[in-house]
């Protein structure tokens, strides 16, 4: 019985071995690597270089410009025609000249604060105007123009410097 399983076991190992050897070592023919042929690419090639000589002559101006100074991406402009020059009346030296006041610029009331005080409440306008805000009491100004005449719980009256007019700023 033991020669029986060792001659078993001698196959078994040497069909085992060849084909191990087999896969390890390749006796198949490979076959011939495809090279691409060049001269498909040199006709390409050419065809697109003669191409690029007629394009290139094609768009070489033949004649050259009659006025090299123009623009051509202006029109012609038409002879401008100019009106008389009408000169305006002047003024009667009877007439006096009236100067002209300054626009008024334009306030906003924004609120108005209390503070408890020892004869009652003491109020602060809250004024917005010219791209600023101010925070004025009685007697205070605001812009150079206007003086804090009064302040009630809604409303806010302002003295003009200039003429002494009364401007009235109520909340909204």
């Amino acid at each position: 019985m033991n020669s029986k399983r060792t001659l078993t076991l001698v196959v078994i190992g040497a069909a085992l071995i060849a084909w191990l050897a087999g896969a390890a070592t390749s006796n198949r023919e490979l076959p011939p690597p495809t090279i691409a042929s060049r001269a498909a690419a040199d006709v390409k090639g050419a065809d697109l270089a003669k191409e690029i000589t007629r394009l290139h002559e094609r768009l070489r101006p033949e004649a050259l410009p009659r006025q090299p100074g123009r623009n051509l991406f202006t029109f012609h402009a038409a002879i401008q025609h100019r009106a008389p020059v009408v000169e305006p009346p002047k003024a009667a030296i009877s007439e006096p000249i009236v100067p002209l006041a300054p626009p008024l610029p334009p306030l906003k009331l924004d609120g108005v604060a209390e503070d408890a005080g020892p004869e009652g409440p003491v109020r602060t306008a809250i004024i917005s105007g010219d791209g600023q805000l101010f925070l004025a009491r009685e007697g205070e100004a605001v812009t150079a123009r206007y003086l804090v005449t009064r302040i009630a719980a809604d409303v806010v009256e302002l003295t003009d410097t200039i003429d002494g007019s009364t401007r009235r700023l109520a909340l909204k």
